[in-house]
């Protein structure tokens, strides 16, 4: 028997749209000569669909577009995830569906408490399993967190199966295909049965899910790998009631999963929403030049725009840089002197409320007007052209309060939120690889803000790699001071980091969402309070 994995891009709330892609995957597993179909979780109404479950409109709008594919469905089974409202109770569900009638609709078993769903929230749990027959083969259905966290509790009761279908909706981070792979191998080996997983593609809002849907047959061999961040329509054929070997989707280097992912998640963010085009300040640095690159790879280059804004602390070797970048990417690209502004707005200050910056220290008054004269200046571009705006800033410089509210923090997206300095640079590097976009200049030179004569990161913070450690180890391993300390990081700068990511947290507040690549993003899984006396760069306890 022939089986097909539909891995599609579903949009939250598109419960029309998305029966379409489904009724389309039916379609052409029907020609390649399928008998069954199955859907990612949540599939109808899209993952996560969130608050919006609450409202009774929206379930019924789920039901009614059901009903209809159900009247679609004739010669062929479709498996399709989708919420289901059930003699009073809400169900993240799975329907199985043939000849125009849902034969079996299973109810998720274990929902996925977590910072990015809470799905217990919204719906109820159930305790019946669901098991069909179809061509002498017996399916068994498992729903995401069914499978993921309740995997060895079902093994026992899956024994009588063949083939345990599951429907996810699991969302990408670096080496997240690793743990699934780990916690199949060990469902197999204690039910001995094969394992097929149709997961979600695409972006929603911070979330990528990146497919990467796979079969392993009961000896624990991989028999199909479909790609990663794309949709597909994989065909599978099952001898002696498990998968046959199959397609295997070439592995990518993580940072290449990563770059995709980026690029997906600009994509569909964009797209999704209806803006038309993109925008960002271009400023010959490294941060926007990669966030540039991902906008081209994602949009093309009539859908973006950049603007370089020199003030007297700009390098002619930024201005150069960024025209260089722009033309080798074929964007559309303005040039816009803040000085003038800059002394209008410095002038004002200092007349009205009597302040007089010293010539000879830093002024961060100063600094960050400079950042926020052009964000004002994207913004109006953006009001003007519908493009949204997207900001350049890194993970590091988020978590050490490396930016200015209103002023470089000012857009609609941020690309490289939850990316890190150093992978910026690899980030670059790879791109580069593909075909040179961005001037080898700017890869080589220090960084800098570009706000004071002179200026360095360096100035003020510790070399990347070494603030970079200290953040993963705080931040996505949830390390303690003691911890960190044993990692061989230097006392003075590791309090100094801890303290300076927990003195802005009100900053990270007023940030625009941003693409997740790690397990802890600045985000949906970060939930510090901004009023708080708790120190934890003094705490050595761990």
């Amino acid at each position: 028997m022939r089986i097909a994995i539909a891995q599609i891009n579903c949009t939250v709330g598109d419960i029309a749209g998305n029966a379409a892609k489904i009724l389309d995957a039916v379609r052409q597993a029907k020609q390649a000569g399928a008998k069954l179909v199955i859907t990612p979780e949540l599939a109808l109404s899209g993952y996560p669909p969130a608050d919006l479950l609450l409202r009774e409109a929206f379930c019924q709008s789920c039901h009614d577009v059901l009903i209809e594919l159900v009247k679609a469905i004739d010669d062929i089974t479709l498996i399709v995830g989708h919420p289901n409202f059930h003699e009073g109770k809400l169900y993240n569900a799975a329907s199985v569906i043939c000849n125009g009638k849902i034969a079996h609709t299973y109810h998720k078993k274990i929902l996925h408490q977590s910072h990015f769903f809470n799905e217990s929230y919204y719906f109820d749990t159930d305790s019946e399993s669901c098991v069909f027959e179809l061509g002498g083969i017996k399916f068994g259905i498992a729903i995401c967190a069914d499978f993921w966290l309740g995997h060895l509790a079902n093994a026992e009761n899956c024994s009588d199966l063949d083939i345990l279908l599951v429907l996810s909706a699991s969302a990408y981070h670096i080496n997240k295909q690793v743990s699934r792979y780990q916690l199949t191998h060990q469902f197999i080996k204690h039910a001995g049965i094969s394992v097929i997983h149709a997961n979600l593609v695409g972006g929603q809002d911070e979330l990528i899910f990146d497919g990467a849907s796979f079969a392993m047959n009961r000896q624990g061999e991989l028999t199909h790998q479909l790609g990663e961040f794309i949709e597909a329509i994989e065909l599978i054929d099952l001898y002696s009631k498990q998968p046959a070997k199959g397609k295997l989707a070439a592995s990518q280097t993580l940072i290449a999963s990563v770059y995709q992912a980026l690029c997906l998640g600009v994509k569909d963010y964009i797209q999704k929403n209806d803006f038309p085009g993109a925008l960002l300040g271009l400023s010959g640095g490294v941060d926007s030049a990669l966030t540039l690159a991902i906008a081209v790879d994602a949009l093309g280059a009539d859908k973006v725009k950049t603007v370089m804004m020199p003030s007297q602390h700009t390098a002619s070797i930024s201005l150069d840089d960024a025209n260089e970048m722009a033309a080798l990417l074929g964007v559309k690209h303005y040039e816009c002197n803040i000085q003038s502004l800059f002394d209008q707005y410095r002038a004002e200050i200092e007349a009205a409320f009597q302040i007089v910056p010293d010539p000879a220290g830093s002024n961060t008054m100063l600094e960050n007007l400079q950042a926020r004269i052009r964000g004002t200046l994207l913004m109006a571009i953006s009001n003007h052209s519908g493009s949204i705006v997207l900001t350049t800033g890194n993970k590091s410089e988020m978590a050490v309060g490396y930016c200015t509210l209103y002023g470089d923090m000012a857009g609609g997206f941020a690309v490289l939120k939850d990316v890190s300095k150093t992978m910026v640079y690899q980030l670059c590097e790879y791109r580069n690889g593909i075909s040179r976009v961005i001037p080898e200049r700017i890869i080589q030179r220090p960084p800098s803000a570009e706000l004071r004569p002179n200026q360095t990161d360096q100035d003020t913070l510790p070399p990347y790699e070494i603030l970079d450690a200290i953040i993963e180890a705080y931040i996505e391993k949830n390390y303690s001071l003691a911890e960190v300390l044993a990692l061989n990081c230097n006392e003075t700068d590791v309090k100094k980091i801890l303290r300076l990511i927990h003195m802005n947290e009100y900053k990270r507040r007023q940030a625009p969402p941003g693409i997740r690549i790690t397990p802890c993003n600045f985000g949906t899984a970060w939930h510090y309070p901004i009023t708080s006396s708790y120190k934890a760069w003094s705490v050595l306890r761990k």
